[in-house]
């Protein structure tokens, strides 16, 4: 079972989206500059605000549920963290970056305390509060990232962060910010973590592989999953003796994100515009299935002669029929919770270039799935 919105005249592609932590609003770019913030009101959608303090288009969105803040950044070399004020107008405060590049992906703390920023000055910003000055700013994490971070992660521990980047490799580092948080303590990946200190790095296969475009971790911290271009998925477990790696590739178009949505199985989208399920663990990764059937019924209710001469009509063929057997008509860009968490996922969220959010309800979906549960 799953639900499909769209959101009246606009036709742009969604860049982004992330919801409230009640699930009654939803902040949206439509590949512009704006966030649209969203109520919803059954199967409608009632615009509550735009927020426009950004010169060019958003690249990524996320809204803190427990303190209610939201941070955007952008390719302007910006981020905001808005807020709201007694009429529930939302409100910008400028983060201090410090990057000549664009800003592309940024992500909350799993605390809330700070958030990480990458971006196309091969570095990732570690933000947060700075009570004496009351202002947001950051500090840098730099070596060993030699070009564009695309996409991050946060360990449960609140300290580690996962990076992804188009240098080919996927990399574990220390967030640890001393003025707000106190020393962490061991991890798999290991015990010294002073901000910066790389934890581990993967190369996506030995001939490069392509850019990594999704990068997620387990709901315990102690994998990490991630997709790059070359269509394939990787694991990467942290043991005693140090991360055992391993991968699958795929028959599909490439991957463009991942998410893990219970403690052995990760969902993965993308070109191919459909969500796909993988078991994940153990040293192995199997395919389980497609979380939607074709939906695309040849000719639909109509003869097979009524169905040619309309082709006709258009002056077209067979071969240039366009619509595609998914509910979604071009690539997933987004795979967000909806319901849940990492440990235990009900209902995820995805959208994409062909202007739809898709709500997937996961316990309905797969039932049918070789006998697969989702508990």
């Amino acid at each position: 079972m799953s639900e499909t919105h769209t959101f009246g005249s606009n036709v742009n592609p969604i860049s982004c989206h992330a919801w409230n932590a009640d699930r009654t609003q939803l902040a949206v770019s439509f590949n512009n500059q704006e966030v649209n913030i969203f109520q919803r009101d059954g199967s409608d959608w009632k615009l509550l605000d735009v927020l426009n303090q950004h010169d060019l288009r958003i690249m990524g969105i996320d809204w803190a549920p427990k303190t209610n803040r939201i941070v955007t950044c952008a390719v302007d070399r910006n981020a905001y963290v808005w807020t709201q004020d007694d009429n529930k107008k939302w409100k910008p405060t400028l983060v201090l970056l410090r990057i000549n590049r664009a800003a592309t992906c940024v992500k909350w703390s799993p605390l809330e305390n700070k958030f990480a920023v990458g971006s196309g000055a091969r570095l990732i910003s570690v933000c947060y509060f700075e009570q004496d000055n009351n202002w947001w700013v950051s500090k840098h994490i730099k070596k060993p990232i030699r070009s564009t971070v695309t996409s991050l992660d946060w360990h449960p521990n609140n300290v580690l962060l996962v990076a992804g980047s188009t240098d080919y490799k996927v990399r574990v580092f220390s967030a640890y910010i001393k003025e707000i948080e106190q020393q962490p303590t061991r991890t798999p990946w290991g015990a010294k973590m002073p901000l910066g200190q790389m934890m581990a790095e993967f190369k996506n296969s030995p001939t490069g592989g392509g850019w990594i475009h999704g990068v997620s971790f387990s709901a315990d911290g102690n994998k990490v999953c991630w997709v790059g271009h070359d269509s394939a998925i990787n694991l990467a477990e942290a043991t005693p003796n140090g991360p055992v790696v391993t991968k699958l590739n795929t028959e599909y178009l490439p991957f463009l994100t991942c998410l893990w949505i219970n403690p052995s199985v990760v969902v993965v989208a993308g070109h191919s515009c459909t969500p796909l399920l993988f078991s994940a663990g153990d040293n192995k990764i199997t395919f389980l299935g497609k979380l939607e059937q074709d939906q695309k019924k040849a000719g639909g209710n109509l003869s097979a002669m009524r169905h040619f001469q309309n082709l006709d009509k258009r002056a077209e063929s067979e071969s240039a029929d366009t619509v595609l057997d998914s509910l979604h008509q071009n690539s997933i860009t987004n795979l967000v919770i909806y319901a849940g968490d990492k440990e235990s996922t009900s209902k995820i969220s995805t959208s994409g270039l062909d202007n739809q959010l898709i709500i997937w309800d996961l316990k309905t979906l797969t039932r049918s799935m070789q006998g697969l549960t989702l508990n």
